[in-house]
């Protein structure tokens, strides 16, 4: 999705540019119909331009979906942009010569806007002390803004305004538990239904986690019923099998239970494998498909296996969004994250200065901007009324989530697949669920105090007993020594050239250092995934992002 309005040229006819989709369509569409309006075409387009001139801007609010649009309302003679309630599809904007230019991508901003690259000193502190998350109120790029989730952008005779028309709402939840099982079963049963429509047959991601299973199970039951095979892919790496050590973060391999779904469900699966060679340079893809330094090897190989199931299926359904809405990472349960004022996944800010000259450690204020960046979001947190102590913290630790690291997921998901044009849908980030168990307690989240509890007990007659109580392992990632070797060397090549911009920020004295100290894959910088090999990924990828964006430092 790219474009613009020229605010002297445009008509009184109303347009619209959309991306994503309408999963409540038929109803939205059969409403209007009820209120008199003859639809003609019934797309995606109509619909919305006729819901807008029926509803206004309230329109945005019945919409249930993944999207971002920009439409020009051709009477008042204003330009709207908006995204979907939780921010899964992406849209930034800039206003130049009485222009708004639009687009998914900061590329299709820089490219159609014709502005220079530029990055301030808040945006090095984005890439430095925050990524590979974003707040999302900051211009990484000075110019380029970006439409935060449930917000709608107005331009009007020269004015800007910013409003959000959805927010997460706290009330004390009423439902016992058996009836709170019984409703986020039905949730997740009617989201993943909803993402199903489509005209080409849709697949899903497995990893034999409860998450993707249920995704699956339930897909596959509805395409049984209608005479058709689900198909399924699942991820490795080359020589994971040889050289991977259990951990904390990552308790057990994938394959074994990915093999069990399969034979429960029925599917057709395939087995998707990225070898170091792939690892190493879809790094560099995964910043074209960014636009920004991003997950490292994390987000690179999730687009090599986004560009392997495409060209077998071009919807696939993920379970992307489970871990932040249900309480699966150990910083919702684990006492020092109760403690600790800072960003649970992300709290060493001396980790990510490991590689850093002195000079830019110095005149960069990472601790405070991401201080200020955690500070302000436990402050938006919309308490309940009353609520405090333990409980009060417990819903600061589930909106950081929300806000900050699902967002970060939604992202890579989006970017990866948009990439290869694959549509990858994320049925837990239906804000209906989103909504709902925010306000489930903890105990029952929690149920018999194992994570993710009721969301195994939603799931009960939906998968075998071994998957649904399987201990959670996250996103694999690569354990073969080689890799890291083979980035060494590439940051050693990039480091010995005069021209890397990289050059300008890093340290090739802590550089050799780190070269020479034992791999630590324990101890992640970032997540359960981003140790020491992703350290040497990220800066890699920081170069790349400097170097093909030809961009300005302003401080």
């Amino acid at each position: 999705m790219r474009g613009f309005f020229d605010f002297t040229l445009e008509t009184s006819e109303d347009k619209l540019v959309f991306d994503g989709g309408i999963y409540n369509f038929e109803e939205l569409k059969r409403e209007l119909t009820g209120r008199g309006i003859f639809i003609v075409k019934g797309d995606v387009p109509e619909i919305c331009l006729k819901g807008y001139r029926e509803y206004g801007e309230d329109f945005f609010k019945k919409i249930n979906g993944t999207f971002a649009l920009a439409l020009w309302d051709g009477k008042e003679r204003k330009a709207i942009l908006c995204r979907d309630k939780i921010g899964v599809k992406p849209l930034y904007y800039t206003l130049f010569k009485n222009k708004i230019f639009f687009g998914s991508t900061i590329q299709d901003v820089l490219e159609n806007s014709g502005i220079e690259a530029v990055v301030t000193t808040e945006g090095l502190c984005e890439i430095f002390a925050l990524g590979p998350a974003k707040s999302r109120t900051a211009d990484i790029f000075q110019g380029i803004s970006e439409v935060i989730p449930a917000q709608y952008v107005v331009f009007q005779e020269g004015k800007l305004q910013k409003r959000i028309y959805w927010k997460l709402e706290s009330f004390k939840h009423k439902d016992s538990f058996p009836e709170t099982v019984e409703k986020t079963a039905w949730l997740l049963k009617d989201a993943v239904k909803r993402q199903m429509q489509a005209n080409t047959p849709v697949s899903t991601f497995l990893s034999g986690g409860i998450d993707s299973s249920l995704v699956t199970a339930i897909c596959a039951k509805e395409l049984k019923r209608q005479g058709q095979q689900l198909d399924t892919f699942s991820f490795d790496f080359e020589g994971n099998r040889k050289y991977f050590k259990a951990n904390a973060f990552q308790p057990s391999q994938d394959r074994p239970w990915v093999e069990k779904m399969v034979q429960y469900a029925g599917t057709k699966h395939r087995y998707l494998e990225c070898d170091n060679d792939d690892l190493v340079a879809y790094l560099y893809k995964a910043v074209d498909a960014a636009d920004l330094p991003c997950m490292a090897d994390v987000e690179g190989s999730m687009l090599y296996f986004c560009e392997q199931t495409v060209k077998e299926r071009k919807v696939v359904l993920t379970g992307e969004g489970a871990d932040e809405i249900f309480g699966g990472y150990p910083w919702f349960y684990k006492e020092e994250s109760f403690a600790r004022r800072a960003f649970p996944w992300s709290f060493d800010m001396k980790t990510r200065q490991t590689l850093l000259l002195d000079e830019w450690i110095e005149r960069l204020p990472m601790e405070e901007y991401a201080r200020e960046a955690y500070e302000k979001t436990i402050a938006d947190t919309p308490v309940l009324e009353g609520e405090k102590g333990r409980e009060k913290r417990r819903r600061e630790i589930a909106y950081l989530n929300l806000k900050w690291f699902m967002a970060t997921l939604l992202d890579r998901m989006d970017r990866t697949s948009r990439y290869c044009n694959l549509d990858a849908r994320v049925p837990f980030a239906d804000e209906r669920i989103v909504q709902y168990l925010w306000n489930v307690p903890w105990d029952m989240k929690y149920k018999n105090h194992t994570v993710k509890g009721l969301l195994r007990f939603a799931g009960e007659g939906l998968l075998p007993k071994e998957i649904l109580w399987r201990k959670k392992s996250p996103y694999p990632k690569t354990y073969n020594p080689f890799y890291e070797k083979m980035l060494g060397e590439e940051l050693k090549g990039v480091l010995a050239r005069q021209d890397a911009p990289v050059k300008q920020f890093l340290d090739a004295e802590k550089v050799k250092r780190f070269l020479s100290s034992p791999s630590d894959y324990g101890k992640p910088w970032y997540g359960q995934l981003m140790a020491g090999p992703q350290m040497l990924a990220y800066m890699l990828q920081v170069n790349y992002w400097l170097e093909k964006y030809k961009i300005k430092i302003k401080e």
